[in-house]
Order: C-alpha cells, then sequence, then structure tokens
C-alpha cells in the first residue's frame, strides 16, 4: 500500500483534474442540459463502470512489464512523466484560445432524450473507447508506486480506483448543478478557463517533478 501521505496528495490531484473541463464532464453536463439529472446520473454511471476496465487494463499491462522488465518500466514512468506535461500544456493553450467545448442546450431534448439504461450502456462505451483515458491512467498510476511498499499491483489497483472513486462525485456535482445553471455555464467561459489553468499547472508541474526523480535515480 503507498504511503498515506501520497495517497493524500495523489487523491487531491485526482480530484482537482477530474472536476477540470473535458471530454468526461462535459458528456455528463450534455446528458443533464438534454435530460435531466437523471440523464446525468446515468452518464456518470457508465463512465465509472468504464474507468474501471481502463483501472483493470493498467493494473494488468504495468505489473507484468514491472516484474519482467524494470528498465521498461523506468521507461515507461519517463515517458507518461512527459505525457503529464503535454496534456498540462494543452490545457494552458486551449484556455489561452478560450476553445474549451461547451455542450449545446437542448442537444438531446430535441430529439425525445434516450432510456436511462441506454444512456448507462453508451456512456460505458464512450469510456472503454477513449483512448486518453487509457493514456493517463498509464501515465499517472506508475508514478505514484513504491516497489517497498508492496505488491506494485496491489498498489496500482489502489491508485486506479482512487481516480474512478473520485471522478463518481464530480460527476455528480456536474449532472446536479447543470440543469440549474446551464445557462451560465454555456455563455461564461471564464470558469473553465481558471479550471483549465489550474489542471494544466498541476499536470506539468507533476511530470516535471517525475521526471526530475527519475533521472536523478537513474544517475545514481
Amino acid at each position: 500500500m503507498p504511503p498515506l501521505e501520497m495517497l493524500i496528495a495523489f487523491t487531491l490531484a485526482a480530484l482537482v483534474m477530474n472536476l477540470s473541463p473535458g471530454p468526461s464532464n462535459l458528456y455528463v453536463m450534455a446528458r443533464a442540459i438534454g435530460q435531466g439529472v437523471r440523464g446525468g446520473l446515468a452518464a456518470t454511471a457508465g463512465l465509472a463502470v468504464g474507468g474501471l476496465v481502463h483501472v483493470l487494463a493498467a493494473v494488468a499491462g504495468l505489473s507484468a512489464i514491472f516484474t519482467h522488465s524494470p528498465t521498461l518500466y523506468t521507461l515507461v514512468k519517463l515517458a507518461g512523466a512527459g505525457y503529464l506535461v503535454y496534456l498540462g500544456i494543452n490545457y494552458w493553450r486551449a484556455a489561452r484560445a478560450e476553445n474549451i467545448a461547451q455542450p449545446q442546450p437542448g442537444a438531446e431534448a430535441s430529439a425525445g432524450g434516450k432510456p436511462l439504461i441506454a444512456v448507462f450502456k453508451e456512456s460505458i462505451l464512450v469510456e472503454v473507447t477513449n483512448p486518453k483515458t487509457a493514456l493517463f491512467f498509464l501515465a499517472l498510476l506508475p508514478q505514484f508506486v513504491a516497489p517497498e511498499a508492496g505488491p506494485v499491483w496491489t498498489q496500482l489497483l489502489v491508485l486506479g480506483l482512487i481516480v474512478t472513486a473520485s471522478a463518481v462525485p464530480c460527476d455528480i456535482l456536474v449532472a446536479v448543478s447543470a440543469s440549474k445553471v446551464s445557462d451560465w455555464l454555456l455563455t461564461h467561459r471564464h470558469a473553465p478557463r481558471i479550471q483549465a489553468r489550474v489542471s494544466g499547472s498541476i499536470l506539468v508541474t507533476m511530470g516535471v517533478a517525475i521526471a526530475g526523480n527519475e533521472a536523478v535515480s537513474l544517475a545514481k
């Protein structure tokens, strides 16, 4: 099990990133605007199930790499750190260009909406087939594993579950609030821009710090 202070830091980082504007919470927002809170909650549940699929895949793959090739695992960590920096820079670019995607009001309502079970199933598929989610898990999880703290697969699983679990209350917040403040969310870009900049800064700082620590370790 990772140290408690690392778990706390990881959970806080996961919460901030899950609150930032991205495909998942914008998807939940669109469902909530079109079909009310229940539509947003159905999407939240489906995204969580899809996220668990990515967690299990990441745990299996990364555990195998760590067991059979520690050097390759280190390279994966360095590549992951670079990817986190890349994501952070993209957040800043999106915020600067003010092109953060916004869901359109009434998109689903005009089509009469979908049965909630259909929304749930579709949301699972959306998340499972999202390559960015897979890359994010592969980039983030290895950075917080301490081999001396116990079995690697257990640590990866705990960290993955934290990311997935912390996304649920964030998406529920979006679902509940979207229908009430949808007009404000759709017309004011300052809030998502600030969120994007905060998230981008966290990702860049995290990636640079991880890459620096790994470089120091390799130099010893």
